[in-house]
């Protein structure tokens, strides 16, 4: 059996939890709430993050534009789509929400802008 000790980052509050690991059975303590237990599971067993980055842009009013994966990521994946984000470069305009990187890193999850940059006149 094997017990981790996190913090749970679902809300401000910041629960202690206590997740015990004993073959295919999770246990999570310290929780109020069910999003707490639910992310103690998920930390231990497949955690994830959302990335958040910039890309440099052509032709825009600022010189990058910031962007984020689309939904959450597989923890081990993150230096892979960084790279892919460091290498990538885009026109202006962008708005937020356009597709910056498809299926970044064959993860199949986009990269997306999260600014609005206008073409520079």
């Amino acid at each position: 059996m094997e017990t981790r000790e996190l913090t749970c980052i679902n809300c401000p509050l910041g629960c202690q939890l206590t997740v015990t690991i004993d073959g295919a059975n999770v246990n999570v303590t310290g929780n109020t709430c069910p999003r707490g237990a639910a992310y103690g599971k998920k930390e231990v067993t497949n955690p994830t993050r959302i990335v958040t980055s910039s890309v440099k842009i052509d032709k825009g009013t600022i010189d990058r534009v910031s962007v984020k994966t689309a939904s959450d990521i597989p923890k081990g994946k993150i230096f892979d789509i960084m790279k892919e984000i460091h290498e990538t470069k885009v026109t202006a305009p962008i708005h937020i929400g356009d597709v910056i990187i498809h299926d970044c890193a064959g993860t199949g999850v986009d990269v997306i802008a999260s600014k609005n940059v206008e073409k520079a006149v």
